[in-house]
């Protein structure tokens, strides 16, 4: 299979960017047990979130400016260049960057209309395709028509509406014909919360990981709760702010 083209279009890396990463890396790696990896110790010392012998994400110090605590998600892309100027004539913006990093390839955070934080990312070479740990991304946005439009444009995704059932919520598909999905798309209830992406972490028992993330000074925004055809899932905030979401996937979705 070739790699890259079977990563374009899809969220392949997840970080929790505040300006205390090892707060941010004790409790997750206490949360879920997550080893960790150190890329370029003492040059760049960047922490990377290790599991199953591979590397899914990382723990990244906040740029001055930088919203406030939270998890920012990688879409793969082929062409930086081309993606960054598509989001600015989509009515985006280019938030920072774009950053060459040595070893690691091109990246730049962008902001969609609504002004939800998402980073596409142009890796040198084959990039990561590690799965398993983060098993979802899902944009709340207060205009999700826009929202659909912008990424249509700047990613080429397509979208399939659930259905009233499930409260209009929509998936964002790489394309006609891909029925995999890559990704959530829902209208928040209220403008208490602004727009923004959050990914979903896998694990065993929802219940048990709520538990433990209050014990370590997290919160629930959204208590376990099951979905049909789904999984049972939850939102929680670790003790900076940053808002994720755990889920037990549904066997038979």
């Amino acid at each position: 299979m070739n790699t890259v083209a079977s990563t374009v279009g899809k969220f392949v890396w997840h970080e929790q960017v505040s300006s205390d990463p090892k707060q941010a890396q004790d409790f997750y790696t206490q949360l879920f047990r997550w080893d960790t990896e150190v890329f370029k110790p003492g040059e760049l010392d960047y922490t990377m979130i290790s599991s199953g012998g591979q590397s899914h994400g990382g723990f990244s110090k906040a740029l001055e400016g930088a919203p406030p605590p939270h998890w920012l998600s990688h879409v793969r892309v082929e062409n930086l260049a081309e993606t960054i100027e598509k989001a600015k004539g989509a009515g985006g913006k280019l938030a920072a960057g774009p950053f060459e990093m040595a070893e690691v390839g091109r990246i730049a955070i962008l902001t969609d209309p609504q002004g939800a934080f998402i980073s596409a990312y142009q890796p040198e070479g084959e990039g990561p395709a590690a799965q398993g740990v983060f098993v979802w991304d899902e944009l709340g946005t207060t205009d999700a028509d826009e929202a659909q439009r912008f990424y249509g444009e700047v990613f080429g995704w397509t979208t399939t509406d659930m259905g009233s059932e499930y409260g209009g919520y929509r998936i964002f598909n790489r394309g006609a014909g891909d029925e995999n999905g890559v990704a959530g798309l829902m209208a928040l209830p209220d403008d208490s919360v602004p727009p923004h992406w959050q990914p979903y972490v896998a694990v065993d028992d929802p219940d048990a990981t709520t538990a433990k993330a209050k014990e370590l000074g997290g919160g629930a925004l959204l208590e376990p709760t099951d979905v049909p055809k789904v999984g049972r899932l939850a939102v929680l905030r670790d003790p900076q702010g940053a808002t994720f979401g755990i889920i037990r996937p549904d066997p038979a979705s």
